[in-house]
């Protein structure tokens, strides 16, 4: 009778310990999950000077960092400001502009992400990592999920662009995008915070993932030569993340009606 019990029970085990296993994926350990995917188009990180470097004394008091999820776009500026200056001197510049973002506009921090001086020397700007998705204030609308880079100079029309400032610009553009595998030539879908931008808020627009300040708020900035040259910036940081395919064309989708660009 004892042997007899012992089967019973072993034999309700069974059928128990089956119908809990039925629903669980096959192949998996719960207790063991699998490894993040590597984007398959990364590129080096250039060399980044810290915001300590050009901080200071000027430090103010201010609230934690923002963060997004990730970065999937990119949007280029220029400070509007004189073009010739000793590389020397930037670090003092970012300062001022720091200066005149938290003072006289009152942010809580410079609104830029990066800044690049006229030799491609490369800054960190806004607070928060330069490795990670930090929310910036660069561009009105647009600023989750984005990152800005600041050129510091005026480039209007006519104005020379130096070939350092675009190198690094490309280089910084390529590590950025290639964390989330965003291809530079590629367009994305990003939805408008406010409606003083390009697109009323709420609208889901369609931009390029290296694009201008222009492409998202009514303004001039990037300014007339610098625009000219994003179709190279993106060629050469679509290169340095490997990609040697041409960029399949595909239809954008058109914006909800509720926008209006």
């Amino acid at each position: 009778m004892l042997v007899g019990g012992l089967s019973g029970l072993v034999a309700v085990l069974a059928l128990v310990l089956c119908a809990r296993d039925a629903g669980r994926p096959q192949g998996i350990r719960p207790d063991r999950p699998g490894p993040a995917r590597t984007p398959a188009h990364r590129a080096a990180r250039p060399h980044i000077v810290p915001r300590s470097v050009w901080l200071g004394t000027a430090r103010r008091t201010q609230p934690p960092p923002r963060y997004d999820d990730k970065v999937v776009a990119v949007f280029v500026h220029h400070t509007d400001s004189p073009s010739a200056y000793d590389c020397a001197d930037a670090p003092r510049i970012i300062q001022h502009l720091y200066a005149g973002q938290t003072g006289d506009r009152r942010w809580d921090d410079i609104g830029y992400n990066f800044l690049v001086d006229r030799c491609g020397t490369i800054y960190e700007g806004r607070a928060g990592g330069v490795d990670r998705p930090v929310t910036g204030a660069h561009t009105l609308g647009f600023n989750h999920r984005t990152a800005g880079i600041a050129a510091l100079g005026t480039f209007t029309a006519g104005v020379p662009v130096p070939q350092a400032m675009t190198d690094a610009i490309a280089a910084l553009t390529a590590w950025k995008l290639g964390l989330a595998d965003v291809d530079p030539r590629a367009t994305v879908r990003l939805v408008s915070s406010s409606s003083h931008s390009r697109y009323h808020s709420g609208t889901t627009a369609t931009l390029p993932a290296l694009a201008g300040h222009n492409a998202g708020f009514m303004t001039s900035c990037p300014g007339a030569a610098l625009t000219a040259r994003l179709p190279e910036i993106r060629e050469k940081a679509a290169r340095l993340q490997g990609r040697t395919a041409a960029l399949r064309p595909r239809t954008a989708p058109a914006p909800p009606s509720t926008g209006t660009p």
